[in-house]
């Protein structure tokens, strides 16, 4: 295993001090209430159950049993939790909030909503979905938990009616989360004109993942040259973000052009398409040039990546 750089290290103290900051969590009361943070805790989990036990507890939040029957005694004592033997097996004692318990989770989970909505509010669009993204990745690498199981989906070649779909999604969805124009949306309905009319079956391929016989996300290879294959207009539905479709996408389009005899996979992106420019650089595709232009109404940064097969 190699050695830990010490940058590293300082960087995740760093950000742990200013989130902590951040979010109030050295203030005497969490989120300016009568509750300590470890309080928040144990009410919070107890609000996402009707009843629990005080092992499930403690192996939930990771809290030593003396200090988890303190915490247990002072909620109870302030008429905000109540215990009752269970009806199963008389020797366990099942734990729930009261009413007065969960009015005080409502006023928590209300001011904690608010407060990310100021944070969140003072970022644009695009910023918020980068930092969606980062935090969701940083879950990831730090042992989140799984996700649940998810719906199954499938990958086929393009059929009739499928272009205009992708037009259509591809002008929504651009304008609603980054704010582009209309002319995002002609481009990518000249790109696949000439894809359908220039169509070579044997170098070049749409594919389309659906899911429930929902259209969610597409993805296109091209002839750009003999030796060079494009990737092109890469994009997942909002609601099969996270699925791992978009990199399967990309591995289709990889494993394609690897097989139709290309040398090199090409493709051209925006710095603040962060999910999709992560998905290229786990796939191996490198940056090799970017450039800031002005497209579909706003500055951008383009780049252009690659990847030798």
């Amino acid at each position: 295993m190699p050695q830990i750089d010490q940058e590293d290290v300082a960087a995740v103290r760093r950000f742990s001090r200013f989130y902590t900051r951040r979010i109030g969590l050295l203030h005497e009361g969490l989120l300016g209430g009568p509750l300590s943070l470890a309080e928040g805790r144990l009410v919070y989990e107890l609000a996402q159950r009707q009843t629990s036990t005080a092992k499930e507890l403690g192996a939930e939040l990771e809290l030593d049993s003396g200090y988890l029957s303190r915490l247990l005694r002072g909620l109870e004592e302030r008429g905000l939790v109540s215990k009752s033997p269970s009806q199963e097996d008389g020797r366990q004692v099942l734990i729930s909030l009261t009413p007065a318990g969960r009015e005080s989770f409502a006023a928590i989970d209300a001011r904690s909503r608010d407060e990310v909505i100021a944070m969140l509010d003072r970022l644009s669009l695009p910023e918020r979905r980068n930092l969606a993204a980062a935090l969701a990745e940083a879950e990831r690498l730090l042992g989140g938990a799984p996700e649940p199981a998810r719906v199954p989906y499938i990958l086929r070649t393009h059929q009739p009616g499928d272009m205009g779909w992708i037009v259509h999604r591809h002008g929504v969805l651009y304008a609603r989360e980054y704010g582009w124009d209309e002319t995002f949306e002609a481009l990518v309905a000249q790109i696949t004109a000439d894809f359908i009319q220039n169509f070579k079956p044997n170098r070049e391929r749409c594919w389309v993942a659906e899911r429930e016989g929902e259209i969610v996300g597409s993805v296109f290879l091209v002839e750009e040259s003999a030796t060079v294959g494009k990737l092109r207009l890469l994009y997942t539905e909002p609601s099969a973000r996270g699925l791992g479709i978009g990199r399967r996408l990309v591995e289709e389009c990889i494993r394609f052009a690897r097989h139709a005899g290309y040398s090199k996979v090409t493709l051209w992106t925006n710095d603040i398409l962060t999910a999709a420019r992560h998905i290229y650089q786990t796939t191996g595709f490198h940056l090799v040039h970017e450039e800031k232009h002005h497209s579909f109404g706003h500055d951008l940064v383009g780049q252009n990546w690659e990847l030798v097969l």
